[in-house]
């Protein structure tokens, strides 16, 4: 058989590339293969920045006369809650009115947390059955593209014990991997730096050309030589491509998206768990924002407290109550707490505001999102307190209020649907919802 009968028998297909770790390179046209290679659809162009996501919960809700936002001729206006977030008013969805009807038909806490970021359903009497959370779903897809598909980071252990019937598992995870696996939750930020950066080669360090070499060389056995010298011609630009982005990223030129860094840009925390929860909370921070600009991974939910929390504050002097109690009641103390857990929110968004990629910011690729499992600390769930920062790689018109609530489809899972659109993720129903929000 002849070298060009050979080739024409090779089992190519209309998508054919060349593949290496973590790399994937279109072949362009050749008579040999009658075939031509396109990037897949869903997929982020090299010149473009990713989008990320990151989830920050805190439970039992926020003070119930300071947390709001109205729209003025001055732009955006927060309650004191939200007085860390001023100089992101441009970047903020203040969202009204979003709700989860299955929060509504268990008992307090428990199941008001335990399906926030799915909508499902949740098994009573100590039985643990939830839904896949938005942050699973999309590191299942989305997520292949990193080291780490998701960072699921926490400051409260989990509580096991059964609270009015319902597992306080519910309460103590809002990260699901399936219906009946909360995600592991990393406290210890050692441990959650060792996983974003311990091994010593990651798919950055080699060229694209490197990577695919083997894979090239075994396909150019397979042409003809008027193809063969088409295919080097090919690798040589692609070589030239790789070494002039090199050159311009030395020069400080931005010639097609890399990591704003490749390692990490401070030291690893100390073992265990820090007893300060400033220093605890501000670590995770770190964490996620060094996930994010390394790229190591898009996907990223923290879990600042559990709902029914026993976290205490005594560095804002607010030490003789714990969080689930200090809630009910709207004292300037809860107001003080409230607006230490958006300053941990204000922070991630600072940094990553910072870093500049391209013509947007990291922060203008983001999605970073607060929310509660409640209102208010009287358990009132009939609507959910959501704020959003990030423009979502320029998709989301930010600097608004929107209000859903004299809306019959008033799904928070609307909104996950609409979220997961911006990373080109697009299951057509989640959860309770089967229309994503055309305003987000």
């Amino acid at each position: 058989m002849s070298q060009e009968r050979s080739a024409m028998s090779h089992p190519f297909d209309r998508r054919t590339f060349l593949r290496g770790v973590g790399v994937s390179m279109a072949l362009p046209w050749m008579e040999s293969l009658r075939v031509w290679g396109d990037q897949p659809k869903g997929r982020t162009a090299s010149s473009e920045a990713p989008v990320r996501l990151a989830v920050l919960f805190s439970g039992n809700g926020y003070h119930g006369k300071e947390f709001w936002a109205k729209e003025s001729a001055q732009g955006l206006e927060f309650g004191q809650v939200l007085a860390p977030l001023n100089e992101f008013r441009d970047k903020a969805l203040f969202i009204k009115g979003l709700y989860n009807e299955q929060a509504l038909k268990g008992n307090i806490h428990s199941s008001q947390t335990g399906n926030l970021l799915s909508g499902a359903p949740l098994a009573a009497g100590g039985e643990i059955h939830s839904g896949t959370s938005v942050d699973q779903l999309l590191a299942q897809t989305y997520g292949r593209s990193t080291k780490v598909p998701s960072l699921v980071l926490g400051c409260e252990a989990g509580n096991p014990s059964v609270h009015k019937n319902y597992s306080m598992i519910y309460s103590s995870h809002i990260s699901w991997s399936s219906p009946t696996t909360p995600t592991p939750l990393e406290l210890y930020p050692a441990l959650a730096f060792d996983r974003l950066f311990k091994d010593e080669v990651q798919k950055g360090d080699k060229s694209v050309l490197d990577a695919v070499l083997a894979d090239a060389r075994d396909i150019r056995r397979q042409i003809s030589t008027s193809d063969q010298r088409k295919l080097d011609e090919y690798l040589d630009s692609v070589r030239d491509v790789e070494e002039r982005i090199e050159s311009a990223g030395k020069q400080g030129e931005l010639q097609g998206w890399r990591p704003t860094l490749d390692k990490p840009n401070m030291p690893r925390p100390a073992e265990g768990i820090p007893q300060n929860i400033a220093d605890h909370m501000r670590l995770m921070c770190d964490i996620m924002v060094l996930g994010f600009q390394t790229d190591t991974t898009r996907i990223s939910t923290l879990k600042l407290n559990n709902d029914h929390s026993s976290l205490r504050f005594p560095h804002l002097n607010v030490d003789y109550m714990i969080h689930h109690l200090l809630s009910h009641s709207d004292t300037a103390d809860w107001l003080k707490v409230n607006q230490f857990f958006f300053e941990q929110l204000a922070y991630i968004a600072r940094k990553l505001d910072a870093i500049q990629e391209g013509e947007r910011t990291a922060l203008d690729n983001s999605m970073l999102m607060m929310c509660s499992s409640m209102m208010t600390g009287s358990h009132d769930a009939t609507q959910l307190p959501v704020v959003m920062l990030g423009k979502g790689g320029g998709k989301i018109k930010t600097g608004k209020v929107l209000d859903y609530r004299e809306q019959s489809n008033r799904q928070m899972c609307r909104l996950y649907l609409s979220m997961m659109d911006k990373m080109n993720v697009r299951p057509g129903t989640f959860g309770d919802a089967t229309e994503a929000l055309a305003e987000v």
